[in-house]
């Protein structure tokens, strides 16, 4: 049974840094594409960043140069760095995982292909 679930966020102040945490089990974080997503309130849930076939990775615009995805195999654990954060960040932070590392790229910002989910974490920056 393929289970993900993150830790990690909380309350900081804007400029400041977290690091949040997706532990993966029943598939190797290596034959998969992990993905951070996020949902603020009233809105959508948007792609922030993924890591495909071990060392590609991939960000939206807003979060290119602060913020950075990592995986550690032996843990089989993806991590997000957040530096410089910005009210504007402010979310539910959700790690998702797609079962399979021969996908096309187009699919990495696609929010259904996902298939697993964790429960989320929240991400508060105050101004």
């Amino acid at each position: 049974q393929v289970q993900v679930s993150e830790s990690g966020g909380g309350l900081v102040q804007a400029g400041g840094s977290l690091r949040l945490s997706c532990a993966a089990s029943g598939r190797t974080i290596t034959s998969a594409v992990m993905a951070w997503w996020r949902q603020a309130p009233g809105k959508e849930r948007e792609f922030v960043a993924a890591l495909r076939r071990r060392t590609s990775t991939h960000y939206t615009d807003s979060v290119k140069g602060r913020f950075t995805i990592s995986g550690d195999n032996a843990k089989n654990t993806v991590y997000l760095q957040m530096n410089s954060l910005r009210p504007e960040d402010t979310a539910v932070y959700y790690c998702g995982m797609i079962p399979s590392d021969r996908t096309i790229l187009s699919v990495v910002w696609t929010e259904s292909a996902y298939e697993y989910w964790g429960q989320g974490t929240q991400v508060t920056v105050s101004s």
